[in-house]
């Protein structure tokens, strides 16, 4: 019986692999087999000379970094205190934090932007017209960041609640405070080095999708990563699908060092 499920695993795993590595290996053929010349690996060499790349990538990890910061900020005290003083308010939390997974991104951009061609129509007079022009600036449009917050919290949330209930977040606390901590220095001395993993899981899951989002940034007239991959692709199909390979490599191995890391914390906490 045993044999036959190993078997069975086996079989799953392999055409699990057969389904993501078949157009892996078809996508990195198409970038290195150039018709007439055999093989070359121009599409790769050719990638950071490329016009806009340095620019977008620097722009998507820049609003990937400050989303991660401010989700985490929004939700890590939120989470906290929900679970120390009012637990019952748990569903009605989970159900907000699930609410940009049911409204899909085209209503979510069609209502971003009648928010920022309303606010210039009503309030040129006032100082938040200023704030409404700050917020779209090209060289970093925090109105993504903004949007970005809000489809990240359903991941961020999940990763963050899976990783307290595996503390004991009370005794942590009230140990710290029996120590002389406030409550800023116990969250983030007693609590946080204890969900080291859920947090590394929740920026990981945020930096994905701040990086692979198109729908938003592309209605609301930005250049990130993603767009710029998009747009390559009409004039350079090569080099447009070489450089979706290398993000899809790094995000593989981002995902395996997180893996590891999560791993060696494991280990030093049964350890110790």
């Amino acid at each position: 019986m045993a044999r036959r499920l190993n078997l069975w695993r086996w079989a799953v795993l392999g055409l699990a692999a057969l389904y993501f590595l078949i157009p892996m290996a078809a996508s990195v053929l198409f970038t290195v087999d150039v018709p007439g010349e055999g093989v070359t690996f121009d599409a790769y060499t050719q990638i950071v000379s490329a016009d806009g790349f340095l620019s977008s990538l620097l722009l998507s990890l820049e609003l990937a970094v400050a989303t991660i910061a401010v989700v985490l900020l929004l939700t890590v005290p939120a989470v906290v205190a929900l679970r120390l003083s009012a637990p019952r308010l748990r569903p009605v939390v989970e159900i907000v934090c699930s609410l940009p997974l049911v409204v899909p991104p085209i209503a979510f951009v069609a209502g971003i932007v009648t928010v920022l061609k309303w606010g210039p129509d009503h309030l040129s007079r006032t100082p938040l017209f200023e704030t409404f022009v700050a917020v779209q600036n090209p060289d970093f449009p925090v109105v993504l960041v903004i949007a970005y917050v809000v489809m990240a919290l359903p991941f961020v949330y999940r990763a963050l609640d899976a990783g307290l209930r595996a503390v004991d977040v009370r005794t942590l606390v009230e140990a710290a405070r029996s120590c002389g901590a406030s409550w800023p220095q116990a969250l983030v001395r007693a609590v946080l080095p204890n969900l080291r993993g859920a947090l590394l899981n929740a920026s990981f899951l945020t930096l994905a999708l701040v990086l692979g989002e198109f729908t938003v940034a592309r209605l609301l007239g930005f250049e990130p990563f993603a767009v710029w991959i998009y747009d390559v692709g009409g004039s350079q199909a090569q080099m447009s699908v070489a450089v979706s390979v290398l993000s899809l490599l790094v995000t593989w191995a981002l995902l395996l060092a997180l893996a590891g890391a999560g791993g060696r914390d494991r280990t030093a906490s049964s350890r110790g």
